[in-house]
């Protein structure tokens, strides 16, 4: 069943108004936009950085190639992208390569301008919804979102809609919190999470409550096997996943074939 068509949702552990919880995820990100990236810091000692890498060389970005990056406010992997395919456009020739930034919070995508960063690199940032992309079919070689599928509403139609703007042959990336599989190991991630990273956000951001939601989202998104089925019941063939640190993190993949 399409989440959409339930009466109430996950908003964390609370249970929500399936027509609410947009509007509640909203209003988290507007809260923690101005300090999202610090926070990522803090909360992952920095090693949000290292996944984000491993997710691009795995995803390989080639000359010439459109990204589209979902819930990308703050441009991170659309600038790895550029920044990757360019790095063998030096070695072989070809078109630079060019990503989109789409977010539904405006604050976000602003948040995320850098200038300095974005120096030289061909981003573009639209305002949609990863339920209804404001894109034709067919448009991009790549479609990544990275740390913002649990965040979706309705996640069966966003995957949809990812396969609907993938050109033929084109890949998906999902860089995702998850459940790590080790029992020890979840103990103390689990310790950890709730212990430590609602209070960072207070520290921080001045905003306990919104990290803890943020927490509770992770224990409520679906395991490993249980995305990469949505996403092959979505049309992605190939659908799999590398677990990152333990399984605190994955990448999932998947292609369009036709």
């Amino acid at each position: 069943m399409s989440d959409a068509r339930k009466d109430t949702i996950d908003f964390g552990f609370e249970e929500v108004r399936t027509a609410d919880k947009q509007e509640r995820v909203r209003q988290v990100f507007d809260s923690v936009a101005r300090d999202y990236d610090r926070m990522n810091d803090a909360m992952s000692a920095g090693l949000h950085r290292v996944w984000k890498d491993m997710a691009i060389t795995k995803l390989n970005p080639q000359p010439g190639e459109r990204l589209l990056d979902v819930a990308g406010g703050t441009g991170d992997i659309a600038r790895r992208f550029v920044r990757a395919a360019d790095k063998v456009r030096r070695r072989r020739g070809g078109a630079p390569a060019r990503a989109v930034i789409c977010d539904i919070n405006d604050e976000m995508l602003l948040a995320g301008i850098d200038p300095r960063k974005d120096s030289g690199l061909d981003l573009t940032r639209v305002c949609g919804n990863a339920e209804a992309l404001p894109f034709g079919d067919a448009q991009f070689d790549a479609v990544t979102i990275a740390y913002g599928i649990r965040n979706v509403t309705d996640r069966r139609a966003a995957l949809r809609e990812f396969h609907r703007v993938l050109k033929p042959g084109g890949r998906l990336g999902v860089l995702e919190f998850t459940t790590p599989p080790e029992p020890l190991i979840r103990k103390a991630y689990d310790a950890y999470s709730f212990a430590v990273i609602p209070r960072l956000g207070g520290a921080i951001a001045g905003d306990r409550d919104s990290y803890r939601y943020l927490v509770e989202s992770i224990r409520r998104f679906p395991k490993q096997d249980q995305f990469a089925q949505m996403m092959r019941d979505a049309g992605f063939a190939g659908a799999n996943w590398t677990d990152y640190s333990a399984g605190v993190t994955a990448f999932h993949t998947g292609w369009k074939i036709a």
